[in-house]
């Protein structure tokens, strides 16, 4: 009896808003699965969303930090990734259910529960993450072009503002396309770090024990700052509002109860097996860098710094070749346009659900690329493509991040627990308090990083 007033009010739910458009409305429920087939036939049909979901926790914004973190505190700070890890898995498997059993994503939820002004003030500091989002994935695309081709940082970065054709060309192919090249791009970045922490001989029961929590990372404060930042610059606001549109586009009938059911179990399985290769990735860049510059006291701040390094014997030694220092390169390129490819997707998705803007999409798709790297090519120009001085934008996007997060994961957290939206599918109890205990406790980690930040 209770799934029968659940799906009459789903039912009601959805004709209601029927007549606004669907998220993504050009992708939603394209793609078929099999009704009858094995699990791993099945799985291997949802897969494809996790691996656009988990690039965002691998972006170039996360690499400085992680690496950093193994450079200054050996593999102590392992266990803040797993952490990280885990909370992403618990936030993006919450988005997921709330867009497939709504049938819309949480910018247009977030919208139709707000008020015109407030939704316009949501959609400024959402479009603020967008940006904050994208100048990593530019920064990071723009100094591997250099690296890679010799091109100069700011024709770098213009040509990134082109990669959206890339996109708009995939759409026409099929959105299982965009998720397979994705997923090539990922599986590159996990193969090119996966051979340099193999080279460098990494101590294993040194990594074994770094995912154990330590209480000095609370206590030491540089220590617990580079912790911070770890976390900050991995749970993503924007993968949120794209998790819950993506989860929609395999065919599935709302109102039915099994057929929910089954689509919210194998993409949450999606997502779970893309973010663990996630984990697996962040793992490897604290791991390199504990392994080849603990104790060498280099200077690891930037891009250009960890290329050079990789060739430099007296920092890494006999493994140091300029092989490692372009393969290096080469992940940061695939980081970066597999991170643009999401990120202009998170952009329309926003647009669309806040301020409900109508316009071609390849205009639409333009317009969210220009506004987020306007304020990159600006800051490129105005320092004449100083790399040092371009790279300093990474420390305050993850400030915009951190300020934005709990304006996306709030809301999910009371949709998902709204049982009159979520019907059988509400967030069981135990997931509610632990949603919003991790919220409180990411709310304040978070202002204190951008106090730390500032001050």
């Amino acid at each position: 009896m209770k799934h029968k007033n659940d799906k009459e009010h789903e039912s009601k739910f959805i004709e209601g808003t029927g007549k606004q458009r669907k998220s993504l409305d050009e992708i939603n429920g394209s793609i078929d699965v099999p009704d009858n087939a094995g699990y791993f036939k099945t799985l291997l049909a949802y897969t494809g969303p996790g691996a656009l979901i988990a690039v965002g926790y691998m972006d170039p914004g996360n690499w400085i930090t992680s690496i950093g973190g193994g450079a200054q505190f050996k593999y102590t700070l392992l266990s803040v990734v797993l952490l990280s890890s885990l909370i992403a898995m618990l936030l993006q498997a919450m988005s997921a259910r709330l867009g497939i059993v709504t049938g819309r994503d949480l910018a247009q939820l977030t919208r139709d529960r707000t008020s015109k002004v407030g939704g316009f003030i949501l959609w400024i500091i959402t479009e603020a993450a967008i940006m904050a989002t994208d100048v990593a994935e530019i920064i990071g695309s723009g100094i591997a072009l250099e690296l890679l081709f010799g091109f100069p940082l700011i024709l770098g970065i213009t040509i990134t503002a082109f990669d959206v054709l890339i996109l708009l060309f995939l759409m026409r192919l099929g959105f299982h396309k965009i998720e397979a090249i994705v997923a090539t791009l990922v599986a590159v970045i996990l193969l090119v770090f996966a051979y340099e922490v193999f080279l460098s001989k990494p101590d294993s029961l040194g990594v074994l024990g770094g995912y154990v929590p330590r209480a000095k990372i609370l206590t030491n404060q540089p220590m617990l700052y580079m912790a911070l930042g770890i976390v900050g610059a991995t749970v993503m606001p924007h993968d949120l509002y794209l998790g819950s549109s993506i989860s929609q586009t395999r065919k599935y009938d709302i109102h039915d109860h099994a057929s929910v059911k089954k689509t919210i179990r194998f993409t949450i399985a999606d997502s779970n097996i893309q973010l663990t290769i996630a984990f697996v990735v962040n793992s490897l860049l604290l791991i390199l860098g504990a392994a080849l510059f603990y104790g060498t006291h280099s200077d690891l701040g930037r891009f250009v710094d960890l290329f050079n390094a990789l060739s430099n014997s007296k920092i890494v030694g006999a493994i140091a070749s300029p092989m490692l220092s372009m393969l290096f390169a080469i992940a940061l390129l695939a980081s970066g346009q597999s991170s643009t490819i999401t990120g202009t997707l998170a952009g329309q998705i926003i647009m669309e659900g806040f301020i409900h803007l109508r316009m071609p999409l390849w205009a639409q798709r333009l317009l969210t690329r220009l506004i987020s790297i306007t304020p990159v090519l600006a800051f490129a120009i105005y320092y004449k493509g100083n790399e040092a001085k371009i790279e300093s934008l990474l420390t305050f996007s993850q400030v915009f991040l951190s300020v934005a997060l709990p304006f996306a994961m709030i809301p999910l957290i009371i949709f998902t627990s709204d049982k009159k939206l979520m019907g059988a599918f509400v967030n069981r109890k135990w997931v509610k308090y632990l949603s919003w205990i991790v919220a409180v406790i990411l709310v304040i980690l978070n202002v204190q990083l951008i106090w730390t930040t500032i001050f």
